[in-house]
Formats: structure tokens, C-alpha cells, sequence
């Protein structure tokens, strides 16, 4: 196996894993989920309704990755996009709040940034990333910062991490909650 293929398979199998215990959780829960995605391009979409049963939990995504899209079908308010820029934490949650309200679900995932390789700057290089995590009333916004934890960012890899990340937030949102 080459230098890339070892810790991507690891994290395709981490994410696989986390899916399914959201998945099974939400279920058991009776909770839905919806997803609002940017530079993730839907992948934790993809990953929720690969997991048998996903219908029961998953009222559907939208892979906002224009600015455009962001404001027409999430609502997110052009004044953060002049304020703070698209890859924010402000973004993110406006993101999350607007894909719960549009499919209205219990629970939801929005994330936004850099996933490279091109677009990074000194102030927020590739593998900038903010994800908001909604369950009910509360919200859990974080900058993963994958540029300080792992070497050698690539596309591929910022995206399935912020996927695994993003899940592993709403884990922890819902063990918070219950």
C-alpha cells in the first residue's frame, strides 16, 4: 500500500463506523437528520443513506457549494458572506439552521471550507473547516483546523475527515442530549 492508500482506508472505515452508530442511535431515538454541505460535496449524505435503514433518520442534503445556493435555498443572510466570508462558523451554522428549517428535522449538519488544494491563505489554509451540528435547540459550532493535525492535506482526505468529524460532533451532541 502506498503512503495515502494506509491512512485512507482508515479513515473510509472510521467513517463507516461512525455512520452507522448515528444512524442507529437517531433511529432508536426516532430523530431525523438533514445535511447542508459544502466542501464535503455531499459525501455525508452519501455516507448516512449507505447504511441499511438510513430511510428511517435521513430527510435529505443539499450540497450548497455556491454562494448562491447558500442564500436562495438555505437563507443564509449575504451580510455574513461580506462580513465573515463563506468559510466561517457563522456560515456553517446559518447553513445547518436553514437546511432544518427547509426539510424540518430534528437534528442537522452544516458544513463549510477549504478543501484544497487551490484557495487557502495564510489566514485560512486548505483544510479550514467549520461545521455547525443542531439537535433540537442546541448547537455545537467548531473549526476543525485539520491543517494544524494532519500532514499533507489533499482534497480526498479533507473531505472524509470533516465528514468523520461532523458525525462524530452530532455523537456528541446526542449523548449531550440524552
Amino acid at each position: 500500500m502506498n503512503d495515502f492508500a494506509k491512512p485512507y482506508k482508515l479513515v473510509t472505515e472510521t467513517l463507516d463506523i461512525v455512520t452507522q452508530r448515528v444512524v442507529k442511535y437517531m433511529k432508536s431515538m426516532g430523530l431525523s437528520l438533514s445535511t447542508a454541505e459544502s466542501c464535503t460535496g455531499g459525501l455525508v449524505s452519501q455516507s448516512i443513506t449507505s447504511v441499511s435503514g438510513a430511510s428511517a433518520v435521513f430527510k435529505g442534503g443539499v450540497c450548497s457549494y455556491s454562494e448562491e445556493i447558500k442564500r436562495k435555498v438555505l437563507g443564509v443572510p449575504y451580510e455574513l458572506f461580506e462580513k465573515y466570508t463563506v468559510y466561517s462558523p457563522q456560515v456553517a451554522s446559518a447553513m445547518s439552521e436553514g437546511v432544518m428549517k427547509l426539510m424540518g428535522s430534528d437534528a442537522a449538519i452544516g458544513i463549510t471550507g477549504i478543501a484544497g488544494p487551490d484557495g487557502g491563505s495564510d489566514e485560512k489554509p486548505v483544510g479550514t473547516v467549520y461545521v455547525s451540528v443542531r439537535l433540537g435547540g442546541r448547537e455545537l459550532v467548531k473549526d476543525l483546523a485539520l491543517y494544524k493535525e494532519y500532514e499533507k492535506l489533499d482534497r480526498e482526505k479533507v473531505r472524509y475527515l470533516a465528514a468523520v468529524k461532523s458525525l462524530e460532533m452530532l455523537e456528541t451532541i446526542m449523548k449531550d442530549e440524552g
